[in-house]
């Protein structure tokens, strides 16, 4: 199976099957919406100490800004907050490559399924989708975790 082809079967997979969607109690909620296009997530993070207890969103859009927030959720959830933040890194990186970054199997044991987002790294209209429950989740975790403090561990 080629690669691109399996990659957009995981994107649409995490679309038709969200994981994390319905939003439940949380610390934090934010509003984000893409004005290019119109997708919209609301998103709540829930933290116990500083470990991710839950991500819970609702949102509209296309497949990848769907897809994207139900990977988000798959990774984060359960992990201490330096982890996440190394993963968000490592999936910005990725976003922000152009299609210069072929995933090699380190970026991989990283980002898991969010490496199927490789390919949308190639269309900039199409990044600011896939990026759009991360901007949320970093949002939501400044605002969880006492503001100023927060986002400078989250920058």
């Amino acid at each position: 199976m080629k690669l691109d082809s399996m990659y957009q079967e995981v994107i649409l997979d995490h679309y038709k099957h969200p994981h994390g969607r319905g939003l439940r109690d949380g610390d934090a909620e934010v509003h984000h919406v893409n004005p290019t296009c119109g997708d919209e997530i609301t998103l709540r993070v829930k933290y116990d100490g500083t470990r991710i207890d839950d991500v819970s969103y609702e949102g509209q859009g296309c497949s990848i800004s769907q897809a994207s927030a139900s990977v988000l959720n798959d990774l984060l959830v359960g992990k201490e907050l330096a982890e996440a933040q190394k993963i968000q890194e490592t999936f910005l990186e990725l976003m922000q490559s152009k299609g210069r970054i072929e995933p090699d199997d380190a970026m991989e044991e990283v980002l898991e399924d969010a490496v199927a987002f490789a390919g949308v790294s190639k269309y900039p209209a199409r990044v600011k989708c896939a990026l759009l429950s991360w901007m949320a989740w970093k949002d939501a975790t400044a605002q969880a975790l006492g503001g100023a403090d927060a986002e400078r561990k989250t920058a």
